[in-house]
């Protein structure tokens, strides 16, 4: 198993940036590919971001490409999302994930993932 613990949401106001962490325990951290998803109230799970396990290769969802930026840190078991330029339909839940790859594509959907975290809230006032 692989605990995943994600922290840095909050209240920020549109224009602002927030830094949300992902730190996890438990299984190798640098042989997961790690992504990021959220979900806003009465709304599915969305893919936001990804990173594969050497941190070489990303991806991003369309509504954040420019604004968000995924990174990690294998020495300290850990990813990172950079949101920047927040807008109020950033207002979610974000969730921190691990998939054990396949291949060498990142995938960006959530039932591919096998682990999760509690998820931290982030909250933008226009």
């Amino acid at each position: 198993q692989m605990q995943l613990a994600e922290s840095g949401g909050g209240l920020a106001q549109a224009g602002g940036s927030l830094r949300l962490s992902c730190v996890t325990s438990g299984r190798t951290f640098s042989t997961y590919n790690m992504g990021w998803f959220r979900q806003a109230p009465g709304k599915e799970r969305e893919f936001v971001a990804a990173i594969n396990w050497s941190g070489g290769s990303t991806y991003y969802a369309d509504s954040v490409k420019g604004r968000f930026t995924i990174s990690r840190d294998n020495a300290k078991n850990t990813v990172y999302l950079q949101m920047k330029t927040l807008e109020p339909e950033d207002t979610a839940v974000y969730y921190c994930a691990a998939d054990l790859p396949l291949g060498s594509v990142l995938v960006t959907r959530a039932a591919a993932y096998d682990y999760w975290g509690q998820g931290t809230q982030v909250t933008v006032s226009s």
